[in-house]
């Protein structure tokens, strides 16, 4: 490989997928198809969140940035996983590895701010009813949903800012399936111990603070629900919860193995089986889990449907 000066390396090796080299061909459909189904079942509901007035309410305009965020993830990820894939090579240059770096680091830690944020919202609605629409207003909803995306990249831009300052001294080989800080560190010559510290403190508070805000809407949001006399009003008031607790769990969970591994790191396959969870696998369950037990969402989806036959017949009649 192209090394310049024996520092700097010009392009990166996936060993992700080292375990399976006679089978990248046959990984490129079930990871294509993966892909088109994250793609298209958040675009689903992006679409009906803008096209049903029925969805416009906070809980789904933080979905449809949810939705948006989750195509993003898969984006930066996936096709070059793909193309790859088709070449039967896993290389990346030093700029795309960068580049990949940002984004992905950008859009997880905004990822996890919103969903904090998602928990507030279920807060305000089930333990601050009378005051939901003062505590989560379209302006206030505007400003949160933003502040988390800028949130993600000014973070972002620091450990990329940081990671064009290692050495690699000719040493290209990444323990990974795509770019990310820990496994560019893992491999640095020079000292990394201020990259490994901002790692820490950022995991810490980009994503354990919402984490813990999470956790202490849900305290307050599971207490109100247990108040309540009837168990038909526990369940309603719970299965406005559901989606995004499981959401939050998948999330949240993934996020901390990838980012706070042991002193030893994980083996290659362990490694691979978790980066594939946390950036490929959980953006396409997350419109899942949204549109399986949600009544709202179903039901807007049938009204589009419904007015797209409508329209074909109608079409069809007059011709």
């Amino acid at each position: 490989m192209g090394v310049r000066n024996q520092t700097q390396v010009v392009e990166f090796v996936f060993l992700g997928f080292s375990g399976f080299p006679n089978s990248h061909l046959y990984l490129f459909l079930p990871f294509l198809a993966i892909y088109l189904v994250t793609v298209l079942g958040n675009l689903i509901i992006f679409t009906l969140v803008q096209l049903d007035s029925n969805l416009h309410t906070p809980m789904y305009y933080f979905l449809s940035h949810l939705s948006c965020l989750d195509i993003c993830i898969s984006s930066v990820t996936v096709p070059k996983i793909l193309v790859n894939f088709l070449l039967q090579q896993q290389t990346i240059s030093y700029n795309q590895c960068l580049a990949q770096l940002f984004f992905l680091g950008s859009f997880t830690g905004t990822e996890a701010s919103l969903l904090a944020v998602m928990a507030f919202d279920r807060y305000a609605a089930i333990c601050r009813p009378l005051h939901y629409s003062r505590l989560v207003s379209s302006k206030v909803c505007t400003i949160l949903a933003f502040a988390t995306w800028i949130w993600g990249f000014l973070d972002s831009a620091v450990h990329t800012a940081l990671g064009t300052k290692l050495s690699f001294c000719g040493v290209n080989q990444i323990h990974h399936i795509f770019c990310d800080v820990p496994p560019l560190v893992g491999i640095a010559c020079n000292h990394a111990h201020i990259n490994e510290i901002v790692v820490r403190i950022a995991s810490y508070f980009v994503a354990g603070v919402p984490f813990l805000f999470t956790i202490l809407s849900y305290y307050y949001i599971l207490s109100s629900i247990l108040r309540i006399r009837s168990t038909a009003g526990k369940r309603k008031a719970f299965s406005t919860c559901a989606s995004h607790l499981i959401v939050v769990i998948l999330y949240f969970g993934n996020a901390l193995l990838n980012y706070n591994r042991p002193s030893a790191g994980y083996s290659l396959e362990t490694d691979t089986l978790i980066s594939t969870m946390y950036c490929i696998i959980s953006p396409m369950l997350n419109p899942l889990i949204y549109s399986l037990r949600n009544k709202e969402v179903n039901g807007a989806l049938k009204k589009v449907v419904g007015s797209q036959r409508n329209f074909k017949h109608h079409h069809h009649t007059i011709n």
